[in-house]
């Protein structure tokens, strides 16, 4: 009798008596059996075909449980909602010592978000941003890795750059002319080789911790949880947007007179729509909004638009998807907040992003940037003013609103109220807010 090769797991000699020992059990491997040698087939050569087939229903199976697992569950609003949630007390709106705590608890030691890779398209590119009192360069260095250091010469603390973004081929400090390559290593100290026991390898640059999120860089002062362990929630979800290809067509920056929290609050909910956005809910219902990340520091899901392609002032698309969207994304918008400074709203034609930087317990600058594909740019089609326009006009809204708001949780007559079953969003991000600073 002819025996096929060992395969799958200890091979064929192993795996007969058990598919023989089967016939016992019922019917079907000792019809498979009389059909084999119907057809020819020896024993050994069915006991190949059937653990093939099994094999393959196995792979099928394990898919299919991938699909369920991975894919992610969205729910109405309402249904997360935990009733008796009600809004934060007064003083984590006005408080100077709250507004430190949160300087020093959650944006020194979080994951904060400053740019996308876009800024620093070229080596020598460059760009700067203030983290909790902290100035901090951004930029991308000769190899092509995007790193940031502390704005600050290993001298005498000299601020080494003014000016918020631009090109070098090194950083030179203004005030004794040491200079400082793109890695962050000293280059050039104008006559310390007369400085007994000086060594240029022990005076680079304070390096920060920088790390890359779908194209969009986030640095962290402290040395905590490494960024893909803490973003692993969002790992492929995003994937259908091209992200890190994106390219910002305009910058618009908010000097908003309202806590930064109230940002975040107005931004999760969609409960004041029809008051306050009238062009908006005319493209999107204000009731559509459905969630899959309902708890934690990522938060939001999607609203329909139900008039028009997209959510411009004409209701037209205004550029090239921004990525493979497919089906119903063709019809949705994505809303999520990333704690603690990043909104992202995902269009089917741009993305749109609000980066929030609190300066006092009623301030909050805010830059909103709109992404759009790459290869839109030069196209006669591109018309992203038509998106600019019409969220430069919701967000002034919106600030409105919640400038108003500061000015009434400042009176002595506010008591926390009661949120909607509609804002069941903005009542998981206050938990976790205050899981983090008290």
């Amino acid at each position: 009798m002819h025996t096929a090769p060992d395969q799958f797991n200890g091979g064929t000699r192993a795996v007969v008596p058990q598919i023989l020992r089967r016939r016992h059990r019922g019917t079907a491997p000792i019809y498979r059996f009389k059909i084999a040698r119907q057809s020819g087939l020896s024993d050994s050569a069915l006991v190949l075909l059937t653990l093939q087939k099994r094999r393959s229903k196995l792979i099928r199976e394990k898919e299919t449980r991938m699909q369920t697992t991975t894919a992610p569950a969205f729910r109405k609003t309402a249904e997360t909602f935990a009733a008796g949630a009600k809004t934060l007390e007064q003083k984590y709106f006005i408080s100077s010592e709250i507004f430190a705590q949160e300087q020093e608890k959650i944006f020194s030691k979080k994951w904060v978000l400053v740019g996308h890779q876009s800024q620093v398209a070229k080596p020598g590119d460059y760009f700067v941003q203030e983290v909790a009192g902290e100035s901090l360069i951004a930029l991308r260095d000769k190899d092509g890795r995007v790193r940031s250091f502390y704005n600050v010469c290993r001298h005498r603390g000299t601020r080494l750059r003014e000016g918020r973004n631009g090109h070098l081929s090194a950083i030179q400090c203004p005030y004794h002319a040491w200079t400082y390559g793109l890695d962050g290593r000293l280059i050039g100290a104008p006559h310390m080789d007369d400085v007994e026991g000086f060594d240029k390898a022990d005076y680079s640059l304070h390096a920060v911790n920088l790390a890359l999120w779908e194209g969009f860089i986030f640095v962290n002062l402290a040395d905590g949880c490494l960024l893909e362990k803490v973003f692993a929630p969002l790992s492929g979800r995003f994937s259908h947007c091209y992200l890190p290809k994106l390219r910002s067509a305009k910058r618009i920056e908010y000097d908003v007179r309202a806590n930064w929290k109230l940002i975040f609050e107005n931004y999760s909910e969609c409960y004041h729509c029809p008051g306050v956005h009238p062009a908006l809910s005319k493209l999107t219902p204000y009731d559509s909004a459905e969630n899959d990340l309902c708890e934690g520091p990522f938060l939001g899901g999607f609203m329909r638009i139900a008039k028009g392609n997209s959510l411009t002032m004409t209701g037209n698309s205004c550029a090239l998807p921004v990525g493979d969207i497919k089906g119903e994304g063709h019809n949705r918008v994505f809303y999520y907040s990333i704690f603690p400074n990043m909104l992202l709203s995902m269009h089917p034609d741009y993305v749109m992003v609000h980066q929030l930087w609190p300066k006092s317990p009623e301030r909050t600058l805010i830059f909103c940037d709109w992404f759009f594909h790459p290869e839109a740019f030069d196209r006669t089609d591109f018309h992203p003013d038509d998106a600019i326009e019409f969220w430069d006009m919701t967000n002034r809204q919106d600030w409105h609103v919640c400038e108003l708001s500061q000015q009434g949780i400042a009176s002595r007559a506010y008591r926390p109220g009661p949120y909607s079953p509609r804002e069941s969003i903005p009542a998981a991000w206050d938990r976790e807010y205050l899981r983090h600073v008290e």
